[in-house]
């Protein structure tokens, strides 16, 4: 079970805010929790996207979406900035376990089948440059799998972040979306905003620093050339007649998360 160390390259700007997973052993056993169910949805679509290719996961934790994989016969690799969340992964499985950013991947162009990650742009300071390096290495016409908090919901329930609680930010979520079908905010750029400081306990996504949503990230892969196959509101296994309705309309770009899978251009 090797983990592959490589070289961490900064760029001008020290990357901080990933800086402060690298050994936090608290982060890693939070993601040792998560119910199997949760990366299940994620985890077919990245086994249908690569065919008869290789997969990235990038953010991939502790592991358990590579030890899925390869337990069904596929050749993944994960790559992660933490070191802890790295040792639990290799002790999980065998692999490929890389230590890594997601912004300057350290594989060749065309390298996988599909390429994914799940829950990992909101946390990143160059969630731009991920993007454009997952379609990189994505081979012409496979397939890159993103799935993100959707931040500017405006229909909701269990809204655990203050980005989407309550009615007041409900409505400035609504014109934010608005916003995006015309010409504001920069399209080129997803929009930031500040972590959540607590003084007692832990929610998730207090830690994220960039604004998700569905329209955004569809946006943001169609510039890089690529192909929308799916965009929906629904991030796991839901009860199938409920997961049609729930993404039959324009709707679910207001509402729960943001999931989609894109298919490269087929010559970049």
């Amino acid at each position: 079970m090797t983990i592959s160390y490589l070289s961490w390259p900064y760029h001008v700007v020290v990357d901080t805010h990933w800086k402060s997973y690298s050994h936090d052993d608290a982060y890693s056993q939070r993601l040792d929790e998560h119910p199997p169910n949760l990366l299940s949805k994620y985890i077919r679509a990245l086994k249908f996207g690569a065919g008869d290719g290789r997969v990235l996961d990038i953010g991939c934790g502790v592991g358990q979406v590579v030890s899925t994989l390869r337990t069904e016969g596929v050749e993944a690799v994960g790559m992660d900035v933490a070191i802890t969340s790295l040792a639990r992964a290799a002790s999980r499985a065998k692999g490929c376990w890389v230590r890594g950013k997601g912004s300057t991947l350290p594989f060749p162009a065309e390298t996988f089948g599909a390429v994914g990650a799940f829950n990992v742009l909101e946390h990143l300071d160059e969630p731009e440059a991920t993007l454009e390096e997952m379609v990189r290495v994505c081979r012409p016409g496979g397939e890159v799998v993103v799935s993100c908090p959707n931040f500017l919901r405006v229909i909701g329930f269990r809204d655990y972040h203050p980005r989407m609680r309550g009615v007041r930010q409900k409505l400035r979520n609504a014109r934010a979306q608005f916003q995006r079908l015309g010409t504001l905010p920069n399209p080129h750029r997803f929009e930031r905003m500040e972590p959540v400081h607590r003084v007692d306990g832990w929610q998730p996504d207090d830690d994220a620093i960039v604004v998700t949503s569905l329209l955004d990230i569809e946006r943001a892969l169609k510039r890089l050339g690529c192909t929308i196959r799916r965009s929906e509101c629904t991030d796991r296994p839901v009860w199938r007649p409920l997961d049609v309705v729930l993404n039959a309309t324009p709707l679910r770009y207001l509402m729960l998360n943001a999931f989609v899978v894109a298919r490269t251009p087929q010559s970049q």
